[in-house]
């Protein structure tokens, strides 16, 4: 029987787990993949048009558009990640295959006498995010899992972590979280697991120290994530007189986030009560977000074309459930301690994470029918992103780390193609800087792409491949031990789109 829990917001002020500086990463990356020739070519499309997922760099782009037309495309996501820990090196690679992409626009021709040639109405969905993916590392570290629970432990009074006479433990864990919070309720996990001790046995006992010896423990950790954020969008925009195009969206997002951590530690001393710990930990995030955009295409000649675009913040209103268990051979341990396990859901108080806004300026070169060549310059302040209520004690001391520890990230994407007769040739470039200040934290994004298209007349059919590669240093515990591993993950995306016009 599953056990759901509605914490109230003293839970909320001590969640370490979900609401954090890396909830607000993960949702400021804005990073759709698009059709296949808006990935062929890099994403370089602020200044051109002419392509539905362009809206996501200008919203002018639509009223480039001389035709009606419908785009779908589908992509295979390849997720290869190189986790190196202590001196392992683990790999993992997994493939999803999804529809990301489609869209319509509808171009409808002013009269002669007016200053606006044409207006154009857009609707389109693109995949945001792909959450699929999964990192294993393995190795050994002087710092063990018992330094997490001892972190929220000391100061907390030993009284309320006891199970009470005709009490259940899976009932006073949830008790524990509701009524005092995130905090406690994972010393209670500590103690009742018997990895944890208090130094004497009173009610008002605020210290505590580990069951577990060891000068190094042997540790696998694994982190699988799956879900997506997804954009929905509704746009118009017109081209005024010959040579300007304006143009604005509104952009709906949805959010399903799913984490999976599972955690193994051997290789205590011989003489350690414990030989073996698991802890398992399960995060599910579910919500939608809006945000808009403006933007502006300008001709300066035949061959020249530049634009700008602003992207506001993105308001997500989100909520989080999580569900922990946890296993040890401790003599000491609660022997119902597997009665806490992924049935037992605590569920959190809903909450907002607004994203920095986002500048682009673009330019791009026009070859007559013969090809062309684009550039995107972004610019993002990520220390401007906030959780929110920021009367939160909680969040507003993280929003304060978060102004800290984050910086301007600055993007550049390049991207060409050139044309014979009905065939097109694509090719792109991208680099984008890390969110951290510290660099080796999150290092900078590198990516290329190339590409095929060709026109059947009304039709067309696009092919692209792209490839991203970026570093990672990704903590294994939230708070109380500093257990990193650095991730190599490469992103390997081949996508097949079809275009018709109408």
């Amino acid at each position: 029987m599953r056990k759901l829990f509605i914490l109230g917001i003293g839970m909320l002020c001590t969640f370490a787990n979900a609401q954090n500086i890396d909830d607000v990463i993960r949702y400021s990356n804005d990073n759709p993949q698009g059709t296949a020739r808006f990935q062929a070519m890099g994403g370089a499309f602020g200044a051109l048009g002419g392509d539905l997922s362009s809206l996501n760099i200008n919203p002018a782009g639509s009223a480039v558009f001389n035709f009606s037309e419908f785009t779908v495309t589908g992509s295979n996501y390849n997720r290869n990640n190189d986790a190196t820990y202590g001196n392992s090196i683990s790999n993992t690679d997994i493939n999803s295959l999804e529809i990301n992409q489609a869209g319509g626009v509808f171009v409808f021709n002013a009269s002669d006498d007016s200053p606006w040639r044409k207006l154009s109405l857009a609707v389109n969905y693109d995949l945001v995010n792909n959450f699929d993916n999964e990192f294993r590392a393995s190795g050994s570290s002087n710092q063990g899992i018992d330094n997490y629970f001892l972190n929220f432990a000391q100061g907390q009074a030993l009284g309320p972590l006891r199970v009470q006479n005709g009490e259940r433990i899976d009932d006073a864990y949830l008790d524990i979280g509701s009524s005092i919070g995130f905090g406690a309720q994972q010393a209670f996990l500590g103690f009742q697991s018997g990895l944890i001790e208090p130094n004497d046995d009173t009610d008002e006992n605020t210290g505590y120290f580990s069951n577990a010896q060891y000068t190094n423990v042997n540790q696998e950790y694994a982190q699988i994530t799956s879900g997506y954020n997804s954009k929905f969008t509704l746009n118009l925009a017109g081209q005024y007189q010959e040579n300007l195009y304006l143009g604005a969206s509104l952009n709906f997002h949805t959010v399903f986030y799913d984490k999976l951590t599972t955690f193994d530690e051997t290789g205590y001393d011989a003489a350690s009560d414990i030989q073996s710990t698991r802890f398992d930990n399960f995060l599910h995030t579910e919500g939608n977000g809006f945000s808009f955009s403006l933007g502006a295409i300008a001709k300066l000649n035949d061959n020249i074309r530049v634009g700008g675009s602003y992207q506001s913040p993105t308001w997500y209103r989100l909520t989080d459930d999580i569900s922990q268990r946890i296993n040890t051979d401790s003599p000491v341990g609660n022997p119902n301690i597997s009665l806490i396990d992924f049935n037992i859901i605590s569920l959190f108080p809903e909450y907002t994470i607004k994203t920095p806004s986002k500048l682009t300026g673009s330019a791009a070169i026009i070859f007559g029918k013969e090809g062309l060549l684009s550039f995107d310059y972004g610019y993002q302040d990520m220390s401007q992103a906030e959780l929110r209520p920021t009367s939160d004690t909680a969040f507003a001391n993280e929003n304060q780390f978060i102004s800290e520890q984050l910086g301007v990230v600055n993007s550049y994407r390049i991207g060409g193609e050139y044309r014979i007769d009905q065939v097109s040739l694509r090719a792109g470039y991208r680099f984008e800087e890390g969110p951290y200040e510290n660099e080796e934290i999150i290092g900078d994004l590198t990516g290329y792409s190339g590409g095929i298209g060709y026109s059947f007349g009304p039709s067309r059919l696009d092919l692209s491949f792209s490839k991203t590669e970026q570093d990672t240093n990704d903590f294994l515990f939230d708070s109380g031990a500093s257990n990193s591993a650095m991730v190599n993950r490469i992103n390997t995306n081949i996508s097949l789109g079809y275009s018709v016009k109408f």
